[in-house]
């Protein structure tokens, strides 16, 4: 083995020089389809097999003790990522914050404005399709982005020569939702099912020894109404969605911080989560993209480039 290493490094291939002077903090290995990681040229072969693109739309927000504030920016990245090592798409994220004032009262979340969002999301397309891709999904991976994720997506089909869908809409018909038995509590914003996914998606980021059980408080109309959003209810849902989880200068008394101490949005013990039900949660969601993708492909084929590029 010390044989094949000197006879690498006087090739060329390996510098041990250069290696001792590498940032001791640098472990990120090249994924393919990702444009952080890409050269101009990677991208312009990339263009003459696809004209697709995903673009997660995230946030920087508070998650509780146990997962970091860049949880919602790293699931939407990650999945992302996987879909595009199962089908050629590319892989564009754009800003690591979204539309997250409900959290402010915890440290560290960070919010913009709606327009502020729309304008960069709309004006990065615009760039993406000046180099000739057409097909955008946008991958809304924090629920406080879903009106302005839609937005963008008709700001796109109307004013431009691209065409795009909200990936979670498009994959909806193709998604096999896992079953897990787990009783009837109230789970959302950093719960088990966050957890879980985090467990899968970016494991040593989670810090399970700060999981544990959480208490909820809602104002007293809510609380009645919480079994029928339990239960499945859409109605009750739509209207317990359209008043919980707002800013607290609104005055619903909703915010995260007033309706839990950890920020953990649920009534079920985070240490419940496990990689394998995330792994399960994430897989499918990754498969009923590809899916979608796959008959898009079939329905619009490919143009050649010369005809989608600007220049």
């Amino acid at each position: 083995m010390r044989k094949l290493l000197i006879v690498l490094a006087i090739a060329g291939v390996l510098s041990p020089a250069a290696h001792s002077q590498s940032n001791p903090l640098w472990h990120t290995q090249k994924v393919k389809n990702y444009l952080p990681h890409m050269t101009w040229p990677e991208v312009d072969d990339l263009l003459s097999r696809t004209d697709m693109v995903i673009i997660p739309i995230p946030a920087i927000e508070q998650h509780g003790p146990q997962l970091p504030i860049g949880t919602d920016y790293f699931t939407g990245e990650e999945l992302a990522k996987l879909i595009a090592q199962k089908t050629d798409v590319l892989v564009a994220p754009i800003l690591l914050p979204g539309i997250s004032p409900y959290h402010m009262e915890f440290p560290g979340t960070i919010t913009i404005s709606e327009d502020t969002v729309q304008r960069v999301y709309f004006e990065a397309a615009q760039s993406l399709i000046h180099h000739g891709f057409r097909r955008f999904m946008i991958l809304t991976s924090h629920a406080g982005n879903q009106r302005v994720s839609r937005y963008i997506v008709d700001r796109i089909n109307q004013e431009t020569p691209g065409i795009a869908v909200e990936l979670n809409d498009a994959a909806g018909p193709f998604y096999k939702a896992p079953v897990h038995h787990e009783g009837k509590k109230f789970d959302r914003h950093a719960g088990v099912g966050e957890t879980s996914a985090g467990l899968y998606l970016f494991p040593t980021l989670v810090d399970l020894s700060k999981a544990g059980p959480n208490h909820v408080t809602l104002p007293e109309h809510l609380e009645k109404m919480l079994p029928q959003v339990i239960a499945g209810d859409e109605t009750a849902e739509t209207v317990f969605l359209a008043e919980a989880l707002k800013p607290k200068d609104t005055g619903k008394h909703t915010s995260t911080r007033e309706m839990t101490k950890t920020g953990v949005w649920s009534e079920r013990d985070t240490r419940e989560a496990t990689a394998d039900r995330g792994r399960e949660d994430s897989e499918a969601f990754v498969d009923a993209s590809v899916q979608f993708i796959e008959q898009w492909r079939v329905l619009k084929p490919l143009k050649p480039l010369a005809e989608r590029r600007d220049y």
